[in-house]
């Protein structure tokens, strides 16, 4: 098997210039650093990777496998026709929380609701990229044009800090139809910050996931269980 190890500086000289308008919108900080832009490195990886590599999973560091990722590759042949990526729900109110300007004028409203009805959004910790269809998706190009991205966020009054995992959710809302929704045993959230952070009432229609884990994500620090 052969390993490419890639330069990060090289990666965000490429990068910087598609996602820079993105970042106001998505940073944690206010400013547009250089350096943030890696945060973005999934949304624009089609633009960025030779065009013989066609499909890409990028993983988080704080994931414990409980099976070969290499069934994760099957999850390729479950997209639908125009879904692009492959990415498992958010499992914590975090976007109930960023969207509640909209749920406020909005009441009907499932974006930011709990599965498997609602629109919990996305996490962005294991992802699947068929680089090959968003390369030849004119919709999600277009969603990455800066005043696409302007648009999105006013009619959502949409301001978070996760990066690519804002980027995902704010689209998902809009177009559903361009993700695979990754089975929750493909990245099992352990964060519970949320829980004491205003939302206990509804935490556990968020944090929750049947079946046998394959992949625990110890997020924000969290202890992954031990064998």
């Amino acid at each position: 098997s052969q390993v490419i190890v890639h330069d990060v500086n090289e990666l965000t000289e490429k990068l910087f210039p598609i996602v820079e308008a993105m970042q106001k919108h998505f940073s944690a900080g206010s400013g547009t650093y250089y350096s943030d832009a890696i945060f973005f490195l999934s949304v624009a990886m089609h633009r960025i990777m030779p065009k013989e590599i066609t499909q890409i999973i990028q993983v988080d560091l704080d994931l414990k496998y409980k099976t070969n990722i290499r069934d994760l590759f099957d999850e390729f042949d479950s997209f639908p026709e125009g879904a692009v990526i492959g990415i498992a729900r958010e499992m914590q109110p975090v976007y109930r929380h960023t969207f509640w300007q909209y749920r406020r004028e909005k009441p009907q409203t499932k974006v930011g609701d709990p599965p498997p009805d609602g629109l919990p959004g996305f996490n962005s910790g294991v992802l699947l990229l068929n680089l090959e269809a968003m390369r030849q998706s004119k919709l999600y190009n277009q969603l990455l044009d800066p005043a696409m991205v302007q648009k999105l966020t006013e009619k959502y009054h949409f301001r978070g800090h996760l990066g690519d995992q804002d980027f995902f959710t704010l689209v998902g809302m809009e177009h559903p139809e361009l993700f695979y929704v990754l089975d929750c045993t493909w990245n099992l959230q352990l964060c519970t910050w949320w829980k004491d952070h205003g939302y206990s009432d509804v935490f556990d229609q968020y944090f929750q996931c049947k079946g046998e884990v394959k992949i625990y994500h110890g997020n924000c620090n969290t202890p992954i269980p031990e064998d």
